[in-house]
């Protein structure tokens, strides 16, 4: 599925929220670098992290992870997921498989919502 990212507008980072996930978008060396919003270790902003040495640095623990590959450079149980970005007629979209895991926050939020919206038939 491809999720639209929107236009950088001169940021280097930003979020994008899809399906009850939250996507963490950088511009690093003039690409776009999509991966989860959240860190592995223990589900930190990291679109509020620190982009330093090619690495985006958890503001929580400080656990670094590589951009390019998504490697973490702190410890090797963990590493981040990263997403194709794909352009379209001048805009970017991540290719997000429709297999992605979703917390079970968002699995519950959605449930919660199909039988909200059954309710009011």
């Amino acid at each position: 599925m491809l999720v639209p990212l929107g236009a950088a507008g001169g940021r280097s980072r930003w979020t994008v929220n899809h399906g009850g996930q939250i996507y963490a978008v950088f511009v690093h060396d003039g690409e776009i670098v999509v991966t989860d919003g959240q860190c592995p270790h223990r589900r930190g902003p990291l679109h509020e992290g620190i982009v330093r040495d090619g690495a985006i640095v958890c503001p929580w623990h400080w656990y670094a992870f590589d951009l390019a590959t998504g490697s973490c450079r702190t410890a090797e149980m963990y590493a981040l997921r990263r997403y194709r970005v794909v352009l379209a007629d001048g805009e970017a979209f991540a290719e997000i498989p429709s297999s992605a895991r979703r917390s079970w926050s968002a699995i519950l939020r959605a449930h919660a919502a199909s039988e909200s919206s059954a309710d009011g038939q």
